[in-house]
């Protein structure tokens, strides 16, 4: 199990991207959540096998997605993500 950090730089608020996001991990074991930042930014946090999170990043960036990205940054993170399932935060 490996655990990531993930910001969504680009027009990513105010376009259902978290909806999106969230829909996509429904069809993955992976357990996280998704939220928009102040900065204009969305930070997803995920928890899972390699293998599947692998997947369900490279479905993200391969969705309706993709044109409203411009970067995508990963960071590894040292504890899983807590949340039930995967959800969309508002903090």
């Amino acid at each position: 199990m490996i655990s990531l950090q993930v910001f969504y730089e680009g027009r990513v608020q105010g376009v259902g991207f978290r909806f999106t996001v969230r829909h996509i991990a429904t069809g993955f074991d992976v357990t996280g959540w998704v939220r928009n930042l102040p900065d204009g930014r969305v930070e997803l946090q995920v928890t899972g096998d390699e293998d599947e999170l692998r997947a369900f990043l490279d479905q993200v960036a391969q969705s309706e997605l993709h044109s409203l990205i411009r970067e995508q940054t990963e960071n590894k993170l040292n504890e899983p993500v807590v949340a039930r399932g995967f959800e969309i935060r508002h903090d």
